[in-house]
């Protein structure tokens, strides 16, 4: 587990890779973002900005979320405090993702001596080296005890 006084700016953590699947995308679609390039090939060939079927953005934001889990072990896990997202890129059934992480800032807070905030940006690929979802994020980070 890392704790604030672990990290230094331009830390990097890279994940495994997980494939989306047809099957996910879609699972995933119908449940939380039901629109037809998401869920329907013929109706998202028909798109003007996707042109076949793509992951919502919040789907692939869930797997970023999962990969950061995994590469990035924060001592009391990523507590969120502030995120900016973007998705250039629609991500595909059968993208490979990976996640980069680097740190970017640390800073002590000023009122509690016992943690900090880090800024760090995260990068999804695919397996091309598409960039899928680009985010500026602030997580708590607490220091080691004693």
């Amino acid at each position: 587990m890392l704790y604030l006084e672990d990290l230094k700016i331009g830390d990097r953590f890279i994940s495994r890779e997980y494939e989306m699947t047809i099957e996910e995308i879609k699972q995933f679609a119908g449940q939380y973002d039901p629109q037809p390039f998401h869920l329907n090939e013929t109706e998202a060939e028909k798109n003007p900005i996707f042109h076949g079927l793509a992951a919502s953005g919040w789907h692939t934001s869930a797997v970023t979320m999962r990969l950061w889990t995994e590469c990035f072990p924060v001592a009391g896990g990523l507590i969120g405090s502030e995120s900016n997202l973007r998705w250039p890129r629609p991500t595909r059934p059968g993208d490979k993702i990976h996640v980069e992480v680097e740190i970017a800032s640390i800073a002590p807070s000023k009122t509690k001596d016992d943690r900090g905030i880090v800024s760090y940006i995260t990068q999804a690929f695919n397996q091309k080296g598409d960039v899928l979802l680009i985010s500026n994020t602030k997580i708590v980070v607490f220091k080691k005890k004693g």
